[in-house]
This record gives structure tokens, C-alpha cells and sequence, in this order.
């Protein structure tokens, strides 16, 4: 059995990750020996008897930054070789399927959680490995924003699910949004099935499902359509 997939998250707020880490699927991956997590608390990297892990802006203006200090020493604290350090910043690359789909591939993830007005840019030149955004808005901090990457990326290794087929035909997979999809009653307040989904003709149904998920494609997300076709 290959070793678990560990993820370690550093941020001020660690009691923020405590739920959601001990519900659903997060919780049967550990319990099925594939994910460890591990949070951080920062404030424990710190010397000063105030616990500070954030200090004034450099050639003024409002807001406080995250010192590096702390963050580097909590980093280090959990390195291990070949670790990618996560950065959760705005700035970073948008998050997507395929970025989830290529963490889930790695052995050690480290997620940095900045908080206020970011952290100290010798973070984000020195420190992290990869900087990744989950939309174009601002959120109080990164804890939010890791916590969407991890829940993407656990589900995504082998294992988890406990059918890894079902990964296979989601939304973004193929760049494309899913087909529809239906369950008993067949007939719900005189809204019925599609009569394909009850034929038993596999051939058949597999064809409504291609073309139902481009054409929900196309009408709801056209820039994936316009991706597809470049």
C-alpha cells in the first residue's frame, strides 16, 4: 500500500478546520489509512509573549501583513522533500479540476493561510511552491479557500471514494459540465425519466448523456465550449 497522502494546513484559526475534517468522506480517508491531516496552530512559532504573527505595512497604509518568521519556522516545522507549499492568495492561479486532479497525485501538501492584508511577500517568493486563488472575491482568510482545494483534491485519490469510476464522468473532467441525472420515483408531481434512461439500451444512453452534457455545456458555461473547441 502506497504511504497516505498528508496534508498539513498552517493558520491562526486551526479550531476552524476542526469539523470539517471529522465529517464524510474527509473523515473515512483517514480512517481508511489514504489522507493524514494536521493543522498548524502559527501562534506557536511565535516569540513574543503576545503570540504576534502580524506587524505594520511597510511604507504605510492600512491593514497589518503576516510576519515571515513565524510562517517559515511552522513550514519547516512539517517539511518533508518534495513537499508543495500552498499558498492561498488571491494572486494565484484559479483553481480548477485539473489543478485538484494534479495535487492529488502528490505525497505531502503544506497549505499557508494568510490572513488581513496577506503575508510578507519574502513568503510567496522564498517559502511557497505554488500559489493558488478559488475565485476573483476576498475572504477574511485562508482557511476557507484550503479547506475547498483539500476537499477537491482528497476525493480525487484512489481509494476514497471507494469507486474511483465515479470521478471519472464529473463536471471538468473531460471540460465539460455533467449530464443530467435522475432516480426513483420515475415519475415525480407528473414529471417523468426520460424514456432513454429506462430502455436498457446502454448504446443509446450513453449518446443522450454525450449530447445532454454539451448542450448544458454550451448554454451554461459557453467559455468551456470555446475552450474545448481552441
Amino acid at each position: 500500500m502506497d504511504a497516505p497522502l498528508r496534508v498539513d494546513v498552517v493558520t491562526i484559526f486551526p479550531g476552524m478546520l476542526n469539523g470539517f475534517l471529522e465529517e464524510s468522506i474527509l473523515k473515512r480517508s483517514v480512517q481508511k489509512g489514504l489522507v493524514v491531516f494536521n493543522t498548524v496552530d502559527l501562534r506557536r512559532f511565535t516569540t513574543d509573549r503576545h503570540q504576534t504573527t502580524d506587524d505594520r505595512v511597510f511604507g504605510g497604509g492600512p491593514g497589518m501583513v503576516m510576519k515571515p518568521e513565524p510562517l517559515f519556522e511552522a513550514v519547516e516545522s512539517v517539511m518533508t522533500p518534495g513537499a508543495r507549499v500552498v499558498l492561498m492568495t488571491p494572486q494565484g492561479r484559479r483553481f480548477k479540476q485539473a489543478v485538484a486532479v494534479e495535487l492529488s497525485h502528490e505525497r505531502h501538501l503544506i497549505f499557508i493561510c494568510g490572513h488581513y492584508e496577506g503575508v510578507d511577500e519574502r513568503v510567496r517568493m522564498h517559502l511557497a511552491t505554488d500559489e493558488i486563488s478559488i475565485g476573483d472575491y476576498v475572504l477574511t482568510n485562508g482557511v476557507l479557500p484550503s479547506a475547498v482545494v483539500i476537499d477537491a483534491v482528497v476525493r480525487l485519490v484512489p481509494g476514497v471514494l471507494g469507486n474511483d469510476e465515479a470521478t471519472r464522468e464529473e463536471s471538468f473532467t473531460d471540460g465539460r459540465l455533467e449530464y443530467p441525472h435522475y432516480t426513483r420515483p420515475r415519475v415525480f408531481r407528473g414529471w417523468d425519466v426520460p424514456e432513454v434512461l429506462v430502455s436498457g439500451d446502454h448504446k443509446e444512453i450513453a449518446r443522450w448523456r454525450n449530447e445532454q452534457s454539451d448542450r448544458r455545456t454550451k448554454e451554461k458555461r459557453p467559455d468551456l465550449s470555446e475552450q474545448r473547441e481552441l
